[in-house]
Parts: structure tokens; C-alpha cells; sequence
């Protein structure tokens, strides 16, 4: 199969795909027990005004009518307007979005960079100190709660050793943000030299990035070694071994053969960590989007929410669909399938 093929039959599977996703989050979210229509016209307010807003946000249709609808304006490309912001969702994502890429970039790089030679040396000496302590932080990095984790980074290095900032965003709210050019603070700090936007920004952005960067790195660590150690038991490294070859040559041989799995399990994980990612920019008040999907499913906004959705759904197709060409150019003997 030809590579324009394949990416002509990935792009033609991401239709049904987010067909599923539309319609599932939209009927999820209406099923549910909060009711925006309560939050936004009060305590006080009558029937009649109660009745007016339902209509306004069109929460008076039929289920399946209010579905057409709100196909019909996402084909268009129009998301709806959040009923909290009064705000087109679409604009808030743009915005949000940029900012959240910035700390998953960072958390995720660091992790992977941290948990893959990690795993890979635990197993090149399967049972050793070094592959029984990986394992240990590997296991506390899976059952620590990230929220816990958070908290208690802040409480260590702000509260008691004054070490970082507080969490309060991306920024000390006494320097002035940089120009925007891309979004994100600190890159704009450095293009637009204002050294002091950028420093409180990269200073802001240690203590969520290491928390991230730890949940990140504890399911590679372990997955690697165990990708490792089949690579290491296969007939390919018993005959390098069995050939005499020099153990450089061999450990290259297990990156290489271990490289493709490795690589797509990082996918899955960084698909998988943007729903965690929420919870750590809840904590540190980051603004990104998972702070405002989380919000958003908080006070029942159902169009941000649906908006929120759809945008993780194309994300993760995209990644995958990212992989599937790097693994390709890594192993071209690879089907494409």
C-alpha cells in the first residue's frame, strides 16, 4: 500500500469517528443532572424568565432536533457560544489551547526524555538494585493521585521553602505579560526580550511541569522495560549474542527493535495525560484547556463542554496519525494497514 493511501484511509476513518464523538458527548451531556438554564437565571427568577432563557439557548427542541442543529453548526465550523464566557467556544479553545500544548510539551518531553534510558538500563539488569528501585518510583508514580501530587509540591517548595512561586497562573501578576505572538509567555518573553516575563513565566512553569513530568514518566519507565526485556529474549539478540558481537552493538539493536513500540505506547500516553492534565491546571490555576473543560463540565456549560470534547478527539486522531508516519519512516518494512 502506497503512503498516500494510508494517510488518504486515516483521514477517511476520522469521519466516523467524530460522528461517535459528537453524538455521544451531546447526548452525555444532556442526560446529565445539571441544568444551565438554574445557574443562569438565579434564585429569584420566575417561570416566564425561566422559560425565556430555555428558549434562548434553544433547550426547548426535541433532543434529536437540537442534535441537527448543532451538527449543522459544526460542519460550518461554528462551535457555539459558551453560556458562561458569552464567548464563542471556538475562540476560548484557540486561546486555551496553545496554553495547555506549552505545559503538556514540557512535562511529556521530560518524561519521556527521563523514563525511556531509565527503563531501558532496568532492563539491561533485569533484578538489580537500579531495575528494583526504577520499579518502586515507577509503582509510587502510578499510585499517587496527581491532584495530591500538586498540592503537595506547592505546599513543599512554596509555602515551606519559598522556593517556587505561587500558583496563581502563568505569571506574577505584578510583571507585565509580553506582546503575544504565539501564546505562550515564555517563548514570547524571549522573541520580544522582555527577560522579566520570561523568566516569571519559566519560573511559574517548573512546579507544574515536574508534576507532569512525573506522572508522565512512571508508566513509560515501566512499559519500556518491559518492551526491553522481550526485545532482549528474542531469537534476533540471541543470535547477536551468540555471534560474539561487541554489547554496544546489541544494546543498539534492542533500541532500534524496541523503538516502534516504545514510540506508540508514548502516543497512547500523551493522549491519555490530557485528561489529567486538567487536574494539574485546576491546581496551579493555569487557564489552559483543560482548566476550562473541567469548568465547564462543573457548571454544566454543555456547549464549552462539547467543544472541549471534540477538540481532545481530533487531537489524539492527530497524534495517532502523527505516529503511524514516524513510525513508518523509523521501519519502513512496516504495513501499512
Amino acid at each position: 500500500m502506497s503512503f498516500q493511501r494510508f494517510l488518504l484511509r486515516r483521514a477517511i476513518m476520522v469521519v466516523p469517528l467524530m460522528i461517535g464523538v459528537v453524538f455521544i458527548t451531546f447526548m452525555l451531556v444532556r442526560v446529565g443532572s445539571l441544568d444551565p438554564v438554574g445557574r443562569l437565571a438565579g434564585p429569584t427568577a420566575t417561570q416566564a424568565e425561566f422559560d425565556a432563557i430555555r428558549e434562548s439557548l434553544g433547550l426547548d427542541k426535541s433532543l434529536w432536533h437540537q442534535f441537527a442543529i448543532y451538527v449543522g453548526s459544526v460542519l460550518r465550523g461554528d462551535l457555539g457560544e459558551s453560556w458562561l464566557s458569552n464567548r464563542s467556544v471556538l475562540d476560548d479553545i484557540r486561546e486555551r489551547a496553545v496554553i495547555s500544548l506549552e505545559l503538556l510539551f514540557w512535562g511529556v518531553g521530560i518524561g519521556t526524555l527521563v523514563g525511556v534510558p531509565v527503563g531501558l538500563r532496568a532492563a539491561f539488569r533485569p533484578n538489580g538494585r537500579f531495575d528494583q528501585f526504577t520499579r518502586v518510583l515507577s509503582l509510587l508514580g502510578f499510585s499517587i493521585p496527581t491532584y495530591w501530587l500538586a498540592l503537595v509540591m506547592i505546599f513543599v517548595f512554596f509555602y515551606l521553602l519559598g522556593w517556587a512561586p505561587p500558583a496563581i497562573g502563568r505569571m506574577s501578576l505584578l510583571v507585565t505579560p509580553p506582546d503575544p505572538i504565539t501564546g505562550s509567555y515564555l517563548i514570547d518573553g524571549l522573541l520580544t526580550a522582555n527577560w522579566e516575563a520570561a523568566w516569571s513565566s519559566a519560573s511559574h512553569l517548573v512546579l507544574p511541569v515536574i508534576c507532569l513530568a512525573i506522572v508522565s514518566a512512571a508508566p513509560i519507565i515501566k512499559q519500556t522495560r518491559a518492551i526491553a526485556i522481550e526485545v532482549l529474549a528474542s531469537d534476533a539478540v540471541r543470535y547477536a549474542h551468540a555471534c560474539g558481537l561487541p554489547e554496544r552493538t546489541v544494546r543498539k539493536l534492542v533500541l532500534r527493535n524496541s523503538a516502534v513500540p516504545v514510540l506508540t505506547f508514548v502516543g497512547t500516553e500523551l493522549t491519555g495525560l490530557v485528561g489529567t492534565m486538567s487536574l494539574i491546571e485546576f491546581v496551579f490555576a493555569w487557564g489552559g484547556l483543560g482548566q476550562y473543560g473541567l469548568n465547564a463540565i462543573i457548571s454544566g456549560d454543555f456547549t464549552a463542554v462539547q467543544g472541549y470534547v471534540l477538540t481532545l478527539a481530533l487531537f489524539s486522531v492527530l497524534v495517532f496519525i502523527v505516529i503511524d508516519i514516524i513510525v513508518h519512516l523509523i521501519e519502513p518494512r512496516s504495513e501499512l494497514s
